[in-house]
């Protein structure tokens, strides 16, 4: 630390630049310090720092005897109580994942301590270093948070608990959700809806969700015991009912929940199998080599959809082309909200049939394709649908909110198809293909980097620079923080150092996945472990990639 303090006041009202003198690592006896990045400039990103404090002097260690699930939880807890401390001093701050715990780096546990990554704001007037502002920073207030988010008797060790066996009980109940055929679990007394579109807190005085009698099911956590809710079974479920009922607030629900919501978010009991994804329309997106003949075939002057690319997509080619790349990714369900759907990629009715012959019309609907999902791919589908009852023949479980509570009408829908049955016509014209994923020229992806100068970076969560490109990833609504965002940057990244083609890209990334996931990653505070579905989509929205037909 004196190091530190002799270094700073070297450089008083220095320009800004002399700020780099101080990059190195500082013993400050029970922690060791580490400045990895000083930023260029005061309008730069914020400097990357570090602090490792060994086991012993915490009274944290028997947190290494716990369950992989409780340890995130733990160093997502370590995370948010150093935010906390750290609000009075508004140049630091650490990246945290919002109502969610995910596998974070901000907190990084190893055999020998707990290491904090966070960033720090270094003070200047104008180009000006403040010195003394900044040793009062890092070797005075810093010190403080770092001792007090990591030392045993300074947390509320009961309130670190809860909030670990809460996660770890969401572990549990999404790990139970095969062996009971299901693809989802919303508990009794889950709060749904939340305060507002831009806030993901829980809604206050909202209406608590109750499963129906003939859905429910009882699972078992191994923290708090018995949880009582609505099981979706596996196959075709339809989410119905009429408008501002509750029916896209339930599906956002579910979308969310292949995360694990913190204690006193209210969707603590509601699980969805991990690997779910959620799809939608996207004019003007690009689309690489796909073959979408499941889909769409038999284009005007012929031309052929089975090794399809365009940068300007429609709506139901751009629908298609995200169920046939979740397909592609390993999803083991699909979820879609006919509000952001792409009507005639949906279904065509009998009159339109007439109207327009099946010669005419490239597009099979999905109608015709998702019980051929469930049936020879075993892929769900949940789909909040309000217009089409052509839905109804291929449904499993018909699900109808009503006043934000759930009724089971299943019967009732059956019923209503023997009193109206319906003429339309099923328009599939081949089996479903079962298609391999495609290749992808990871040189190219090399030269992106090179010529970007290796820049990878999320930009709000909204768009992923990928050396001189940006990706736009604005209708992947799944994704929780810009330090996903950060993660799949770098896990693309990896797979540029390949070389040649990548022949099994969701293979190649999965590798790269497992275990100490961003160990061969920069050692930053600002990764979380993203779903390989959302790496992959976020790949097949480069719109330079060069991808091709498997040989």
């Amino acid at each position: 630390m004196d190091l530190l303090i002799a270094k700073l006041k070297k450089i008083e009202k220095q320009n800004y630049r002399a700020y780099q003198q101080i990059k190195g690592s500082y013993d400050f006896t029970d922690f060791d310090f580490h400045i990895d990045h000083v930023q260029s400039d005061p309008y730069a990103a914020a400097s990357r720092v570090r602090a490792f404090r060994p086991w012993a002097p915490t009274g944290l260690e028997w947190l290494k005897e716990q369950s992989s699930a409780y340890q995130i939880a733990a160093r997502d807890y370590i995370a948010r109580q150093f935010a906390l401390f750290a609000k009075q001093e508004n140049s630091v701050s650490i990246s945290l994942t919002g109502q969610t715990v995910m596998d974070s780096t901000s907190v990084v546990f190893d055999e020998h301590g707990i290491e904090l990554r966070f960033r720090i704001n270094l003070p200047a007037e104008g180009r000006s270093i403040l010195a003394k502002k900044a040793s009062n920073i890092l070797t005075f207030h810093l010190p403080k948070f770092i001792r007090k988010c990591t030392l045993q008797r300074e947390l509320d060790i009961a309130a670190l608990k809860h909030h670990c066996e809460v996660i770890e009980d969401q572990v549990s109940l999404r790990q139970q959700l095969a062996e009971h055929n299901l693809v989802a679990f919303v508990a009794n007394g889950s709060v749904l809806p939340r305060l507002a579109g831009n806030c993901d807190l829980p809604m206050k005085n909202a209406v608590t969700f109750q499963s129906p009698d003939s859905l429910e099911v009882t699972l078992n956590r191994p923290n708090h015991g018995e949880i009582k809710g609505m099981g979706i079974p596996k196959g075709v479920t339809l989410i119905v009912g009429g408008g501002f009922h509750g029916k896209s607030t339930l599906l956002n629900a579910l979308e969310r929940a292949i995360y694990d919501h913190i204690p006193g978010d209210g969707r603590e009991g509601i699980v969805t199998e991990n690997d779910a994804c959620k799809i939608k329309a996207e004019d003007g997106r690009s689309i690489h080599n796909l073959n979408l003949s499941n889909y769409i075939n038999h284009l005007p002057f012929g031309k052929q959809t089975s090794d399809f690319s365009t940068q300007d997509a429609s709506g139901s080619t751009s629908q298609a082309a995200w169920l046939q790349e979740s397909i592609e990714a390993g999803a083991t369900s699909i979820m879609i909200d006919e509000d952001t759907s792409a009507t005639n990629f949906m279904i065509r009715d009998e009159r339109m049939q007439a109207l327009v012959s099946k010669g005419d019309e490239p597009i099979t609907p999905f109608v015709d394709r998702v019980g051929q999902l469930r049936d020879e791919l075993d892929i769900s589908t949940i789909i909040v649908m309000g217009g089409s009852g052509d839905y109804l023949d291929v449904a499993d479980t018909v699900i109808q909110m009503h006043d934000y509570q759930a009724l089971d009408v299943t019967s009732k829908a059956k019923q209503v198809i023997l009193q109206h049955p319906s003429e339309r016509q099923n328009e599939c014209e081949k089996p479903l293909e079962l298609i391999p994923p495609r290749h992808v020229d990871c040189a190219h992806l090399q030269q992106l980097l090179i010529d970007g100068k290796f820049r990878v970076s999320g930009k709000g969560g909204n768009s992923l620079r990928f050396g001189k490109e940006f990706i736009d990833v604005q209708a992947l609504e799944q994704l929780e923080s810009n330090s996903e965002l950060n993660a799949i940057g770098w896990l693309l990244f990896q797979l540029a150092q390949q070389p040649g083609w990548s022949t099994h890209p969701p293979k190649a990334l999965s590798e790269l996945m497992a275990a100490d996931w961003s160990a061969s990653m920069p050692n930053s505070g600002d990764l979380a472990k993203p779903r390989l579905v959302d790496v992959l989509a976020t790949l097949n929205r480069l719109r330079t990639a060069k991808m091709r037909q498997p040989r």
